[in-house]
């Protein structure tokens, strides 16, 4: 059981991390509003369909919400949006570059905005996903008790390195961040992940 010091801490924590997420996000918003015009304009004008993708994940206490992304591959086609391969061809020429720089995932500032997702957190998973790896993994359920994030330690090994090292490896990286996170650390943890945008590695 949490002492009455441990909780005021931590809503102390989770108030000062939203301040911080918004403060962040209106910032970045502002710098990229001008590219965010850009690639709106450039998948608008290049594929038939809806400029962003909407997709369910699961959030913080296993609540699902709508993340988006820019749409990076045909209509029709993004079921599997996770499953994608190089060259694949369901993906848009326009899409690919979004993807190899991360650029798709700048919608996810609103998410952030909204509450939805933080600047720093676990990985969100798909419903389906999230409920089988919540049956099959022990402490899973931990990272579900946090806001996921747009970058984090799992994001920054990047999805091969998870996918080789196998799920448990995610969930131990998930446990440290919830034992150890701060807004120092955060911070670090954004800053990290500017090279591996800039070099196309990780996230």
């Amino acid at each position: 059981m949490k002492s009455f010091g441990q909780t005021t801490m931590s809503a102390m924590y989770h108030k000062a991390k939203r301040a911080f997420d918004v403060a962040v996000t209106l910032g970045v918003l502002a710098l990229s509003a001008p590219l965010l015009v850009i690639i709106s304009i450039a998948v608008w004008l290049t594929s038939d369909g809806p400029i962003i993708f909407r997709q369910k994940r699961v959030g913080w206490k296993a609540k699902e919400f709508i993340m988006y992304k820019f749409r990076t591959m045909l209509v029709g086609t993004n079921k599997d949006v996770d499953l994608v391969t190089k060259g694949d061809p369901r993906v848009t020429p326009v899409g690919r570059f979004l993807r190899a720089t991360h650029l798709d995932e700048l919608p996810q500032l609103f998410n952030i905005l909204k509450g939805d997702m933080s600047f720093v957190g676990p990985r969100p998973e798909e419903s389906n996903l999230a409920q089988y790896l919540a049956l099959r993994i022990p402490g899973y359920v931990e990272a579900l008790d946090m806001v996921p994030g747009l970058t984090g330690l799992s994001q920054l090994c990047g999805r091969e390195k998870v996918n080789r090292l196998g799920r448990r490896f995610e969930v131990k990286l998930h446990r440290w961040y919830r034992r150890n996170r701060s807004l120092a650390y955060d911070a670090l943890l954004i800053l990290a992940t500017i090279p591996h945008v800039l070099f196309r590695r990780g996230v």
